[in-house]
């Protein structure tokens, strides 16, 4: 017999066949996120404005306020997709993300894209690696069959001493380094693994654009960073 958690039908009572008709949904809204992240970059670095602005933020202070205002935006659409049953609503907090996700990159992929003499190949060697982990850790999921909960205390620790090191570089001046980068992708593999076990054990049978909202946010956290350690071998 289903049963329910707060009215929903959770996925873990599903058939087998409606479970995969679910994972289906999820990882097509993934994929249309990724599309969308690259148009919405695509766009915003055609304004010379949007990306001296964003450039301009990148320094000091300046970015603990760019990154203030990622986190609260982020933080907001992740609440919104989450609370709402509404698609629309689900729909709009998604790309919402999305914008955001793709502005804060504006930055890094300019400075990849334009002031470097391998950029565009670095760009897609980040890209290719990227989904190739991506796609690893979830296939880990999915083929074990392991529930990673497990994980979110050391998630949770480890993701507040990097905001702490970041903001400490920021104030101070200095470098966090290729080991910080090397260490967010391990805290990105991590949330990969936890978002993609949540796809059963968290969601409701209707769900599937927040599951999709959170396992965008993990890839895109492991490609700012692959990127970034891509970068510092040029």
């Amino acid at each position: 017999m289903n049963q329910t958690f707060n009215g929903k039908l959770m996925v873990s009572q599903l058939s087998e066949v409606d479970r995969v008709a679910f994972y289906k949904k999820t990882y097509s809204h993934v994929a249309g996120g990724v599309l969308a992240f690259i148009l919405f970059e695509y766009l915003l670095l055609q304004s010379d404005t949007v990306v001296e602005f964003a450039l301009s933020m990148t320094q000091g202070w300046r970015w603990l306020i760019m990154l203030g205002g990622f986190m609260f935006i982020t933080n907001y659409a992740e609440g919104m997709a989450l609370k709402t049953p509404d698609k629309n609503k689900q729909y709009l907090a998604y790309g919402l993300y999305i914008l955001a996700e793709a502005f804060i990159f504006v930055p890094l992929i300019y400075i990849a894209a334009y002031a470097m003499e391998t950029g565009p190949d670095i760009l897609k060697q980040a890209s290719i690696v990227t989904l190739a982990l991506f796609s690893g850790l979830s296939a880990i999921v999915f083929v074990t069959k392991k529930d990673f909960s497990f994980l979110k205390a050391g998630l949770t620790v480890g993701f507040f001493i990097a905001i702490g090191l970041i903001i400490a570089g920021s104030i101070f001046g200095f470098n966090l380094g290729l080991w910080f980068s090397v260490g967010m992708c391990l805290l990105a593999a991590g949330s990969i693994l936890y978002q993609t076990s949540n796809l059963v054990n968290k969601y409701g049978v209707e769900d599937y654009i927040p599951a999709a909202l959170g396992l965008f946010a993990s890839l895109m956290l492991l490609f700012w960073y692959v990127l970034r350690i891509f970068m510092s071998r040029d």
